[in-house]
């Protein structure tokens, strides 16, 4: 899995030629950052005495941070599987008019593939971000600014997942499919920026 490589091994992959990972698991990687900044404020507070009121809400922010954190570490591979199989895709025979239509049909189904994983980064990265409010309004006030980073994180969690959404679309020939999901990509990069300001308004230092 790339979440398994050291810091340096998957940033040295990703400055490779290969085009995979991009910028699909550069996404997801900024989405399990962000649940990880948002686990560590809620860390810092289960316990601490002057926190008891909250140490509950807590606990339980860390077992989801978790939860997610392994969720976007996933879709880092995920991402780079599904633009491989674009490429096995068009890789395949074209001689007669049935292997056309076959890699063909394979090829949309691909790219389709390819639009759907980081439109689910994009979606459970806004999710995130109710996690990471809580952390920012209830944790460890010496914490904050971390929960401040981990919103940051997860707005770009979604902004970016969304160009990689937007990159297969306009490869996409199912122009329903394709209008669905456009108008899905505006509504999720308005929400992040309201969610993003929301909670970055919070921020008391």
């Amino acid at each position: 899995m790339l979440a398994d490589m050291s810091i340096k091994e998957f940033l040295d992959k990703t400055a490779s030629s290969d085009p995979a990972p991009g910028g699909g698991s550069i996404a997801a990687l900024c989405g399990a950052a962000a649940c990880a900044l948002s686990s560590m404020v809620a860390a810092l507070t289960v316990n601490n005495k002057e926190y008891v009121g909250v140490s509950e809400e807590m606990e339980k922010l860390i077992q989801a941070g978790s939860g997610l954190m392994t969720f976007f570490m996933e879709q880092m591979d995920a991402d780079a599987e599904a633009f491989n199989g674009v490429m096995d895709a068009y890789r395949m025979p074209k001689t007669s008019e049935r292997e056309r239509a076959a890699r063909s049909a394979a090829i949309q189904q691909g790219l389709k593939k390819a639009a759907e994983v980081p439109m689910g980064v994009a979606e459970r990265a806004l999710e995130a971000m109710d996690m990471i409010e809580t952390a920012v309004e209830k944790g460890n006030k010496h914490a904050v600014t971390d929960g401040a980073v981990a919103a940051m994180m997860a707005r770009n969690a979604v902004l970016a997942a969304l160009y990689n959404v937007e990159i297969n679309l306009a490869s996409i020939k199912d122009e329903g499919y394709c209008e669905k999901m456009r108008d899905r990509i505006g509504e999720l990069r308005d929400k992040a920026a309201a969610r993003e300001k929301q909670i970055l308004d919070k921020v008391v230092l």
